[in-house]
This record gives C-alpha cells, structure tokens and sequence, in this order.
C-alpha cells in the first residue's frame, strides 16, 4: 500500500482534518503554559540553580513531555483538549520511536526560524494540515471524533 492509502483522504474524509490547523496552534499555546509552568515547579527543587540554564531545562521538559504523551496516547494533554491526535504514515497512533522521531523534528524545526515558518505555512495549505516533520514522516493530526 502507499502513503496515500493508508491515511483518511482529505477529500473524501475532509472531517479528519476540518480545523486541525487551528487546534493544533491552540494545542501548542496550551503545551507550552503547562511545559512553562512544570519548568517553573523544578526550578526551586534545583536550589534555583536552573535559572542559570532555564532555556535548556525548559527544552528538555518539552522533550520529555512531548515524547511521552505522543508515545503514551499519540497526543499531547494540549492535542487532547482539543481533541486531535497523530497518527503515522500507515494511520497507526505513535509508539516511542515515532514519538521520538516527531519531537526532535519539531524540536529542530522551532529552533530555526525559516523552518518554523515553513512548517506553519505547509499546515495552512496542504490537503491533510501536515507540517514539515508531518510531511517528512508522512504523519498526519487527525480530529479524534472521526478516528477511524
């Protein structure tokens, strides 16, 4: 089978995808207030010594925390609320390796400008909302209602 077969079609399926752009953006703002404030309970536990590398630590809360949602349930506690999740190329939830793979190619595409960019323009007009990593994994948000 390809690619193409094995994810909803989004002309065909287009309620899979109907506003997955906007509740991703609306799922990373949540995700980010919740890795900010997870970042912040530590902080003291350090003898707030992590202020001194706090992007860092905040980078690999968000690492964590990415990994292990998407490997525990294919979505982040922000994708949830809004009730998306990821599915990979064969329209399978994540496991840890994909899970992996996705957070460092989101991680990679955040810390640079032009890729971030990219990616926030290719969830706007491509058929299936996918965004640079999506695209290079073949991994799609789906809305968890029309889970198939």
């Amino acid at each position: 089978m390809t690619y193409d077969t094995m994810l909803p079609d989004p002309d065909r399926h287009a309620e899979f995808y109907a506003g997955v752009p906007t509740k991703r953006a609306l799922a990373w703002v949540a995700d980010m207030v919740l890795i900010a404030v997870v970042t912040a309970i530590i902080v003291p536990f350090t003898a707030f010594t992590a202020l001194f590398f706090l992007p860092f630590l905040y980078l690999v809360v968000g690492f964590v925390y990415r990994t292990l949602t998407l490997a525990g349930g294919s979505a982040t506690w922000g994708m949830r609320l809004m009730a998306i999740e990821l599915r990979d190329y064969r329209g399978q939830r994540f496991d840890l390796a994909t899970a992996i793979l996705h957070t460092l190619g989101y991680s990679i595409s955040i810390g640079m400008v032009a890729p971030q960019v990219l990616s926030a323009g290719l969830m706007l007009v491509t058929p299936r909302a996918q965004g640079l990593t999506d695209l290079l994994m073949g991994s799609v948000a789906i809305n968890r209602a029309a889970r198939y």
